[in-house]
C-alpha cells in the first residue's frame, strides 16, 4: 500500500488570491488559517504576505469579525464556555485584545442559561446516586466544556441539579 501524503498544490499568485477570496467568503477565517493555506498551496512568503494584505484591504479578512463569529458560534452551537473559546482563539493566534472583546459579546444571562442547560442535560444522563460523586462528575464535565469553576459550583449548589 502506498503512503499517500498530501503533495502541496502549486498555484500562481493570482490563482491563489482568487482561491483565498472564495475560501474567506465561504466562512470567516483568521490570518493564521489563511497564511497556512497559502503556504500549503506552495506560495512564497512575500506572495503570502501581499495576498493577506490585499484580503484585508478588500475586507475578505478581518480578525475582529472572525473572533466575534468564532466566539458566538462556539458558544451558541457547541455550548463552549469562555475558557475553551479563549483557548481556541489563542490557537488561531488572535490578539488578546480581540479575544477579550469577543468574549464580552457573550451576554452574561445567556451564558448562565447555557451552563444550566448543559448541566441539566448531563445530570439526566448520570446514574450515580451519591450526590458528591454526581456533583464531581458534573463539575468535571462543565469544566471540560470551558466553564469557570466558581460559576459551576454556584449553579450546582443554588439550583440543586444533583
Amino acid at each position: 500500500m502506498k503512503n499517500e501524503q498530501s503533495i502541496p498544490k502549486i498555484f500562481s499568485r493570482q490563482q491563489a488570491k482568487v482561491k483565498a477570496e472564495s475560501y474567506c467568503a465561504y466562512q470567516e477565517r483568521s490570518q493564521f488559517e489563511i497564511r497556512n493555506k497559502l503556504y500549503e498551496w506552495g506560495l512564497h512568503q512575500k506572495d503570502v504576505e501581499e495576498i493577506i494584505s490585499e484580503l484585508i484591504e478588500l475586507n475578505f479578512l478581518n480578525e475582529e469579525r472572525f473572533a466575534l463569529a468564532y466566539s458566538l458560534g462556539k458558544f451558541r452551537i457547541k455550548g463552549w464556555g469562555k475558557n475553551k473559546i479563549k483557548q481556541g482563539l489563542k490557537l488561531k493566534r488572535i490578539p488578546d485584545k480581540l479575544i477579550i472583546k469577543s468574549l464580552k459579546s457573550i451576554e452574561y444571562d445567556d451564558y448562565l442559561m447555557m451552563l444550566q442547560k448543559i448541566l441539566q442535560k448531563k445530570s439526566n444522563t448520570i446514574s450515580e446516586k451519591d450526590p458528591f460523586k454526581k456533583r464531581y462528575l458534573l463539575t468535571r464535565f462543565a469544566s471540560s466544556k470551558g466553564y469557570e469553576s466558581d460559576l459551576i459550583t454556584d449553579l450546582l449548589i443554588n439550583n440543586k441539579l444533583d
